[in-house]
């Protein structure tokens, strides 16, 4: 987006924010939104498809016309066995988008046509008061996400029922988010309408070099500026290293002590260092309730968190969309979501995953309200799992939410704090950057992602002890400058990691599969564990 008009939509975005601020939702209203959005699924669904066919060109009409698909002939299969019948016979036939193809990293190739794609091909042109933030992966530039209004107001009825279930609301609250524009804003300003506005926000970043561009950190100011002139006071970032968690440990045993119960709010590695502080410091968390995300809830970070008396709430969130899924009020495990269907649609579909000698039913997504940050029509998560349908008791049944995702895991993002790195990418590394600068073959050198004793996630670069290494803190420097090129993403990735020592150096032979092969990229446990792959 040009500048111009960039300031054009913050200042629309700005124009707007009082209204929103002033705006309440109750659980009662926020129920019966999820339910009304339930009933009206197919409806929403053609309607946002018949949206997509009929404007200007745009790569879903062109995925349509390359596989001779007409809006007629999906509106039968959903009318007949539903929308995600229908999904499946358009991924069949060629209408999808790759993981990749939706971060604009490679071209999108149908029958031999090459379908242009530009960081702003899915964008929805419905958004009024949207102004763009870049999504922060670690290895290329990040994709520009609109933040807009409609789209926050939107997002609101699951976070509060999310919040009501869970018991988020009407105790003292605690952000560990970076201090980004679509991260900490956006989870502050979406908890004003039902009066559960966090009480701190801390950030690993806010002090840091790290920081991000100064249009963001101005936009920041300007929301929480115009945000008190609204009568509404919002916190401000405080500075908090990953390796100061006992900051917040201290801050929950307060809170604690001041109302026997608290809220933190964060990532899954940033959830088990506030606990591991809290055991060091003898602080009993028996009260709190911990959500996080970002990576996958493995049952040794959990543990660690139940042992200090917490409870453990997880959570499935993507930028572009939101929330995706929402814990079951009786989990069965700890990564067991409700699959918000009110305003996404799911299938899985097979597909094998480069570096790893494994082939997994990889999650395809579809939008399905007008606010959507970005139109999407199955579109490839790089995530799989267990889909089911089963009664579970909770409050999300009751309304109507029966769908469980299980055993989440991305099947080719490595992730350690939060930050992801893409497979793709470290295979060109391995194989290209590291044998010309210490030289030896592919086959020296490989990614190993594990759980430490802690059980905090490490990315481990082994290394053939036959290739000379003067020093293995190189090896380390040549991997975070071959990712330099993502600009701020990289930046971010570089003080997170390097706070946490995510990134580290092994000198052993790399791990070859029993099938006799030597995959770049290994899991300590293997990807198919869960149960979802094929």
């Amino acid at each position: 987006m040009a500048p111009l008009q960039d300031i054009w939509a913050f200042s629309r975005f700005l124009w707007g924010l009082p209204a929103f601020l002033k705006k309440r939702m109750s659980p009662a209203e926020a129920a019966a939104i999820l339910r009304q959005r339930l009933a009206q699924r197919d409806k929403n669904f053609l309607h946002g498809l018949k949206t997509i066919l009929g404007t200007q060109p745009n790569p879903y009409r062109a995925l349509f016309e390359t596989a001779k698909c007409e809006f007629a002939d999906v509106a039968k299969i959903v009318e007949q066995d539903g929308i995600e019948s229908a999904l499946r016979a358009l991924r069949g036939a060629g209408v999808y988008v790759t993981f990749e193809e939706f971060k604009s990293r490679v071209a999108m190739v149908r029958d031999g046509r090459e379908i242009p794609l530009t960081p702003h091909s899915f964008d929805n042109p419905l958004q009024s008061r949207a102004f763009h933030v870049s999504t922060g992966g670690s290895t290329g530039p990040g994709r520009p996400v609109a933040i807009d209004l409609e789209h926050l107001w939107a997002s609101i009825p699951a976070r509060l029922m999310n919040d009501s279930i869970h018991g988020f609301i009407g105790i003292p609250t605690a952000l560990w988010f970076d201090d980004l524009p679509g991260n900490g804003p956006n989870s502050v300003l979406t908890r004003v309408p039902y009066d559960s506005v966090p009480e701190r926000w801390f950030s690993p970043i806010a002090d840091s070099d790290a920081r991000p561009a100064l249009k963001f950190r101005l936009a920041q100011a300007s929301i929480l500026g115009v945000s008190r002139l609204a009568g509404t006071r919002l916190p401000k970032p405080e500075p908090v290293r990953l390796d100061q968690a006992a900051v917040i440990a201290r801050w929950a045993k307060d809170a604690l002590k001041r109302h026997g119960r608290c809220g933190i709010k964060t990532l899954v590695s940033r959830a088990l260092r506030i606990c591991l502080a809290a055991e060091e410091l003898g602080i009993d968390l028996t009260g709190a309730i911990i959500s996080g995300g970002g990576e996958p809830p493995t049952p040794a970070k959990v543990s660690v968190v139940r042992r200090t008396g917490a409870r453990w709430i997880s959570n499935y969130v993507m930028q572009e969309i939101g929330a995706v899924g929402s814990c079951c009020g009786n989990a069965i495990d700890e990564k067991d979501q409700h699959l918000l269907l009110d305003h996404v649609a799911l299938i899985a579909h097979p597909r094998s995953v480069p570096g790893f000698d494994v082939a997994v039913d990889a999650f395809h997504v579809t939008t399905l309200l007008p606010s959507a940050r970005k139109i999407m029509l199955n579109v490839e998560l790089d995530d799989y799992g267990i889909v089911e349908t089963r009664d579970c008791g909770c409050p999300w049944q009751e309304l109507g939410f029966r769908t469980h995702l299980r055993g989440i895991r991305s099947f080719r993002k490595l992730t350690g704090e939060g930050m992801t790195l893409i497979g793709t990418d470290m295979v060109r590394i391995l194989e290209h950057d590291l044998p010309q600068r210490f030289g030896g073959s592919p086959l020296d050198y490989q990614l190993l992602e594990e759980e430490d004793e802690r059980g905090f996630t490490r990315l481990s670069i082994i290394v053939s002890p036959h290739v000379h290494v003067p020093n293995e803190g190189e090896v380390v420097e040549v991997v975070m400058k071959a990712l330099s090129a993502a600009g701020h993403a990289a930046a971010l990735s570089r003080t997170i990691w390097g706070q946490a020592g995510t990134l580290r150096v092994r000198r052993m032979q790399p791990i070859w599969t029993n099938r006799g092969k030597l995959m770049p990229l290994h899991f300590e446990r293997h990807p198919m564990r869960d149960g979802a792959a094929k």
